[in-house]
């Protein structure tokens, strides 16, 4: 039956096209479609106005990690909003939940990071970054030394400083972007641009490319690289075994910060608490947001490690950077219910040893599909590269995109939330996924890949 709603359907997607514009939205085409809408959560399955239920492939937008409807969650926001919903954190002044959410956090992540500087978002952590790198060098009498790397396809938000460090190319075409002081090398990505080199070999002419920028740049002048430990919003992009160790080498050769960009990866996505953890790596600064509340509220962040918050602590100077949510006390408060509730279930190990080993074996046997050029995991982050020629990865679909979207719409359809990149199908399912729910997932999955598979049969698009 059709959930209780204030508003038929009808009426809200009235609405909805004459007030409301949406992220990432062309305009004019939502409003002759019309919008979803959303109006219930529990656990992993989300129920829209007119009652059809979708299993949340996607957690929300990679944030559910303790999936919809945590009454914990609700009643820690509740009980907060009842003793002080917000005041600032500026002119000397701090609040309880956001002491014992930065406290939390230093516990929680590598022994060397122990500070935390507040925001809304992962976009807003990353506009941070921008500034607190630039300003961390500027103390140490560096001004000079600002230009932060980042990658093609990479995806740091969307606010100014956000989409400049991002590599998207549709992005950068609009607002005079990206910013200057912003360089890009190669991605990771071994399936859509490695060529003819093997996994091994092209993950070390990849990461050379940060070596080979740094040096025609100058060493000098470079202050930081910044990267997502698997690329998220580019297509789930799972970096070749030999990347990250020769980053890591990189990065300590050179005097350059490394930032870790965790808002997707962190808080257990990859099996680990962090994914700069997974790979090994010892990040300078960590952007974070989406699992610290599992999006309950929104909130970000960014840790510091020991090493830089000596310099613009000790150094004494004042950092003009801050937002008035910063370290807002309900959102705080909805944090620590969630990280609470993460260690509790244990999640983490949960994703490292039982669902995500589970969920890994049936999701990469989907490879085995006639549309599957090649299926990806880590921990709880999977991509279907989806192709016209297999096993060719170098035949693609004219007009990316399109079956991209159209198997999404097979997706929808089937009751099933995954999200489409160019032609390849990513998932980022709550951690609290049973096996049941994972198998009901790989079977809307395989089905929406049969009906893909035939709609392109019938109008030739595959051989």
């Amino acid at each position: 039956m059709p959930s209780s709603n204030l508003y038929p359907t009808a009426e809200l997607r009235a609405a909805d096209s004459r007030h409301y514009l949406h992220p990432f939205t062309d305009f004019k085409a939502l409003a002759a479609e019309g919008a979803r809408v959303i109006v219930r959560g529990e656990g992993v399955w989300l129920e829209d106005s007119d009652g059809n239920r979708y299993l949340d492939g996607m957690a929300g937008l990679w944030c559910s990690n303790v999936g919809h409807g945590r009454r914990e969650i609700a009643d820690a926001v509740y009980e907060q909003m009842k003793e002080l919903a917000f005041y600032n954190s500026f002119f000397k002044t701090t609040n309880a939940p956001a002491i014992r959410l930065a406290e939390k956090l230093a516990e929680l992540a590598p022994a060397h990071l122990n500070h935390v500087f507040f925001c809304g978002s992962g976009s807003e952590a990353n506009d941070t970054v921008v500034r607190l790198v630039r300003h961390y060098w500027a103390t140490l009498g560096k001004p000079g030394k600002d230009i932060i790397i980042a990658r093609h396809n990479a995806y740091h938000g969307s606010t100014m400083a956000g989409a400049s460090l991002g590599g998207m190319k549709p992005m950068h075409s609009q607002g005079g972007l990206p910013i200057p002081g912003i360089e890009h090398i190669p991605q990771p990505y071994w399936f859509g641009e490695g060529g003819d080199l093997s996994p091994a070999e092209f993950g070390l002419w990849a990461a050379r490319q940060l070596e080979a920028k740094i040096e025609a740049l100058g060493e000098n002048r470079v202050a930081a690289f910044i990267a997502e430990p698997i690329q998220g919003a580019g297509g789930v992009i799972i970096p070749p075994e030999t990347y990250w160790p020769e980053i890591k080498r990189i990065c300590g050769k050179h005097d350059i910060l490394f930032v870790a960009d965790e808002v997707i990866c962190g808080f257990g996505r990859t099996g680990r608490w962090f994914g700069s953890e997974y790979y090994g790596m010892e990040p300078d600064l960590m952007s974070i947001a989406k699992g610290l509340t599992s999006g309950y509220l929104p909130m970000g962040g960014v840790m510091v490690a020991d090493r830089v918050a000596d310099v613009v602590i000790g150094m004494g100077e004042e950092f003009y950077h801050g937002y008035t949510y910063s370290g807002h006390p309900t959102c705080a408060a909805a944090a620590l219910a969630n990280l609470k509730i993460i260690q509790e279930e244990h999640l983490v190990e949960r994703v490292a040893n039982d669902i995500g080993p589970y969920f890994q074996k049936q999701w990469l046997a989907l490879g085995d599909h006639p549309l599957v050029g090649e299926a990806r995991m880590v921990g709880l982050i999977g991509a279907l590269e989806l192709v016209p020629n297999k096993p060719s990865r170098h035949e693609k679909f004219a007009n990316t995109g399109d079956v991209g979207t159209l198997c999404r719409d097979f997706s929808f359809n089937n009751g099933l939330v995954m999200r489409a990149t160019r032609d390849s199908m990513i998932i980022s399912p709550p951690l609290v996924i049973s096996h049941a729910e994972a198998d009901e997932l790989i079977k809307r999955a395989t089905l929406t890949l049969d009906q893909t598979y035939m709609a392109l049969k019938k109008d030739g698009r595959v051989k």
